[in-house]
């Protein structure tokens, strides 16, 4: 990401201001209510403290939908100024336009900063002698009317906590300066009401982070939830061992599996209730969907948020007919090709303000503007919904990672495929577009595939009967460029990983491993949930003799953790580069020793 793209993120940092409301010392003044370090969570056994828990619930619930109602209210207030203005002047400029988009997220800063947002007539310049008293500068606010704000700061102001530890439920080890940053972040958005993307670089915890969320809601706000956690199937494991590990007092339902399996532990585990957190996947929200929609959650979790970028997707719909309070993303690359899809992102989040997919897109297609003014606009709407912080900021101890761009030419035979390819289809390469566009794809595709390895065409690997042997690396540039760099790495004791587009190259790197001998695992998306767990922790053993492991970049780019490999080896790239960056930061996280290495390998 680019250092414009990293000026999106916002870290918010305010100190804890008087939160009586809600620890309890300004009710009756009992002894356990005025004790300044009170838990707020309830102890089994204990019917005064589950109706202490019970009023702060119901206090946390009144302030939310307080703040939510001021945010609505400003946001109206903003659109009947604009719409004025508009009636006035006959027309709305592009740049205005923008700067009203720009304004409507101003409200939800103001809110997690503290501010106040004035009502559209507060400030205006009076025309003639300016303000009452004959001074410029426009209406000035009378005493009445200051100690009415100050007054309304007093009773209802900004709620601010300020972690500087890790919360007490989190047990399994110490969470790093930047990870309790980041919690602060959430719980700020919690505390004012506002939704948010937590879109961290790879590698950097927003899976800890998010789990501390939930784990403080709990412990010390006394709210339980229920949550709904939404992840893609190759990470599923990954959550509930991270969930089990840092914050096993959480209660987590895993709903997943068989027809059968599903059934038992909707009976059995959901619908009984009890548990604070429901994990599941991106597959099974939309098949269960009749028994996750009986339960109205606090929040609403999704890991690799792009997931849901066509909003008219199933998926995309059926996560908004969910009932639920917040709703939080989460993601590694937040912005990927193309401004629709962050528009079904924030439209998640906020759709009273990204209510209009084609509007937002042509409010970022302005000719008359210069791009600088567009990009400054468009980390301006962002700011108050998403936090991202780069490993590079964060992350001193961690090792460099370089690029290393390897280039090798193709051979015999791939010359030939590759000439072969080109002259079935000559008609075609004549036609730019139109009704042949299918035709150029697919031509392109069988180019990508003689590069890779002319074995990919049926006939092309000398046969029946098959063998392995010096052949399968010495009929592909790549694989020549391949067996030569894995030598090197071997020797030095790296581990490495090697991802590629197709899932039939990869079984041609299998037969490779198996004739050199290397130890190797693999991946794609044919891949069970819990193969995936197993194999990534023999990998990750401290013990592991597996030298490299085979992905396909789709399968294995989504949170899928590798840390103790240090190389990575691009055998194709995809055509969206995020695809690669991802795979890239399986290797470069948090954990990682040696310096990590990318090889894109070209012809």
């Amino acid at each position: 990401m680019s250092e414009e793209e990293k000026g999106a993120g916002l870290s918010i940092k305010v100190d804890k201001e008087d939160d009586s409301e809600y620890n309890g010392s300004g009710g009756s003044g009992s002894e356990e209510e005025e004790e300044e370090d009170a838990p707020l969570s309830p102890r089994k056994g204990s019917a005064e403290e589950a109706k202490l828990a019970a009023k702060i619930r119901k206090q946390e619930e009144k302030a939310t939908l307080e703040l939510k109602r001021k945010q609505k209210a400003n946001l109206a207030a903003l659109r009947a100024e604009q719409n004025a203005s508009m009636t006035k002047s006959g027309k709305q400029h592009a740049q205005n336009r923008l700067d009203f988009l720009a304004r409507q997220t101003e409200v939800f800063s103001r809110f997690l900063t503290g501010g106040s947002l004035a009502s559209p007539d507060k400030g205006k310049k009076k025309k003639g002698k300016g303000g009452a008293d004959g001074r410029g500068g426009g209406k000035r606010k009378t005493e009445e009317e200051e100690d009415a704000e100050l007054l309304e700061e007093e009773l209802h102001g900004t709620r601010a906590t300020r972690l500087t530890i890790q919360p007490s439920c989190i047990k399994f080890g110490t969470m790093r300066w930047y990870q309790i940053e980041g919690l602060n972040w959430l719980v700020n958005l919690y505390e004012q009401g506002i939704n948010g993307i937590l879109a961290d670089e790879m590698g950097l915890g927003k899976t800890l982070q998010t789990i501390s969320l939930l784990g403080y809601l709990k412990h010390d706000r006394g709210v339980s939830g229920p949550h709904m956690v939404v992840v893609p199937k190759s990470v599923l494991g990954n959550w509930m061992r991270e969930f089990n590990r840092w914050c096993p007092s959480l209660k987590v339902v895993k709903v997943w599996g068989t027809k059968d399996e599903r059934a038992t532990q909707i009976a059995e585990d959901l619908m009984p209730g009890g548990w604070d957190v429901v994990l599941t996947t991106y597959e099974i929200i939309r098949i269960e969907k009749s028994a996750f929609q009986k339960f109205k959650y606090r929040y609403l979790v999704m890991d690799e948020a792009h997931s849901i970028k066509n909003e008219s997707s199933r998926l995309a719909v059926t996560v908004r007919e969910m009932d639920t309070q917040f709703r939080m993303l989460i993601t590694g690359t937040p912005l990927q090709n193309n401004l629709r899809e962050l528009w079904a992102l924030l439209n998640f989040l906020l759709p009273e303000v990204f209510s209009d997919a084609d509007q937002f897109e042509d409010y970022f297609k302005i000719e008359d503007m210069k791009e600088e003014s567009v990009v400054s606009k468009l980390h301006a709407i962002l700011r108050p919904f998403l936090l991202r912080r780069l490993k590079k900021d964060v992350e001193h101890d961690l090792p460099d990672k370089r690029e290393i761009k390897l280039y090798t030419g193709l051979t015999e035979m791939q010359h030939y495929w590759y000439k072969t390819t080109l002259s079935k289809d000559v008609a075609a390469l004549n036609q730019l577009g139109g009704p042949e566009k299918t035709r150029l794809l697919n031509i392109l595709m069988q180019l990508r595939k003689v590069c890779n390895h002319p074995y990919l065409f049926q006939g092309a690997e000398p046969g029946p009967p098959y063998f392995d042997g010096p052949h399968l690396w010495e009929n592909s540039g790549k694989m020549i460029l391949l067996d030569k760099l894995l030598k090197k790495l071997k020797k030095n004791g790296d581990r490495v990983l090697i991802f590629s587009q197709m899932t039939r190259l990869l079984d041609i790197l299998e037969d490779y491993m198996r004739y050199k001998g290397y130890e190797y695992c693999r991946i794609d998306g044919q891949t069970k949930g819990e193969d995936r767990d197993k194999f990534m922790a023999e990998f990750n053993a401290e013990d592991s003799t597996k030298f490299c492991f085979l992905l396909s970049t789709r399968a294995g780019g989504l949170g899928i953790n590798l840390q103790t490999a240090n190389i990575v080896i691009l055998y194709d790239s995809d055509w969206n580069p995020q695809m690669d960056l991802q795979a890239q930061d399986r290797a470069h996280r948090i954990g990682q020793k040696k310096g990590s290495y990318r090889f894109p390998l070209h012809n």
